[in-house]
C-alpha cells in the first residue's frame, strides 16, 4: 500500500486539560509517526505540535478523526511525497 510523508499540525486549546487524551491517540498512532516537535509555552493555554509522518491516506485520516474527537483540538495535513519502501 502506498504511503506518504505528511506534516500534520495540531493546535491544542487548553492545553493542560487536553494534553493527556491528545498523548493517548498519538501513542496509538505512533507506527506512523517520525517525528514529532512540540511548542508548550509556559502558562500559555496554546500549544502546537508538529509531526512527521509515513502514512498512507487511511492511516493519516484516522489520526485527525481521532484527534479531532478530542474538544479544542485542530488539524490540519498535507502530503510532501511519496515515501520510499
Amino acid at each position: 500500500m502506498k504511503r506518504d510523508i505528511c506534516v500534520v499540525g495540531i493546535l491544542v486549546d487548553e492545553r493542560a486539560n487536553n494534553a493527556p487524551e491528545v498523548q493517548q491517540v498519538l501513542t496509538r498512532h505512533g507506527s506512523q509517526i517520525l517525528s514529532r516537535s512540540g511548542i508548550p509555552g509556559p502558562g500559555r493555554q496554546r500549544g502546537i505540535i508538529t509531526l512527521t509522518m509515513q502514512a498512507n491516506d487511511n492511516e493519516r485520516q484516522k489520526l485527525e478523526d481521532d484527534l479531532k474527537r478530542i474538544g479544542g483540538i485542530s488539524v490540519k495535513s498535507f502530503c510532501l511525497a511519496d515515501a520510499v519502501e
